[in-house]
């Protein structure tokens, strides 16, 4: 048996669901034509965790479910740098703000210069652990990504304003729920968004989250409920 060695890099997405009770709509951008990992394609807002997110403190903290969830099936509790990353994400790639109204204390890493200058410091309140993927072997990139649900009305921005956004996904839209399988996606996306359509109007968590583990050995579709083992 060959073993892909290529590295696993922990990664987050969020996707934030407008309109929830009348006409839900999913906030969407296309990467470029040259990107290594999924070229063309329409995604969420989302990216690999930095070494600096761990070192971030969150002004509102995960709920304790998505925080014991995240933590399940894992070699190290990454819940509050997953968290960090799909806000710093979502900020860099949407100028989009999940953050709590308070001064920064202390040193602002470089990555968040300019979301300390809104006055904002990273609020999890909202977010909502939904669903777990780790890329298959022989991919050029491989991400062990989390995907986090949050309601438009937790953004303290403008939702249609984008123009603090980085040019790292363009032609940002608000895509109707109903409609985004006419959009040119990655397998995965398409498999989370039947996920969200089937509880889009829920807002409580799920009775448990999916997670889809392709490694060397097996293709596993496993569901993390939160029960973590005891010493």
């Amino acid at each position: 048996m060959t073993v892909d060695k290529t590295q696993i890099r922990n990664a987050s997405t969020v996707i934030v669901l407008r309109d929830r009770a009348t006409k839900p709509r999913i906030l969407m951008g296309q990467r470029g034509a040259e990107a290594v990992f999924m070229p063309n394609k329409f995604v969420f807002p989302g990216g690999a965790v930095d070494v600096g997110d761990g070192a971030v403190a969150l002004g509102t903290p995960l709920p304790d479910l998505c925080h014991t969830r995240l933590k399940e099936d894992s070699a190290a509790d990454m819940s509050d740098a997953l968290a960090v990353a799909a806000i710093r994400e979502l900020f860099e790639e949407t100028g989009q703000i999940l953050g709590h109204k308070e001064i920064w204390a202390g040193d602002v890493p470089p990555d968040w210069i300019d979301f300390a200058a809104s006055g904002h410091t990273p609020s999890a309140a909202g977010l909502q652990f939904v669903f777990r993927a780790l890329t298959p072997p022989g991919r050029p990139r491989r991400f062990d990504a989390r995907f986090f649900l949050v309601d438009a009305e937790e953004l303290t921005t403008d939702p249609d304003d984008f123009s603090a956004a980085s040019d790292e996904l363009s032609h940002l839209q608000w895509v109707a729920l109903d409609e985004a399988r006419s959009f040119d996606m990655p397998f995965i996306t398409e498999v989370v968004l039947s996920e969200i359509q089937s509880r889009a109007a829920d807002i409580t968590p799920p009775d448990s989250v999916p997670f889809f583990k392709n490694n060397e050995e097996e293709n596993l579709f496993l569901r993390l409920r939160g029960h973590l083992p005891t010493d």
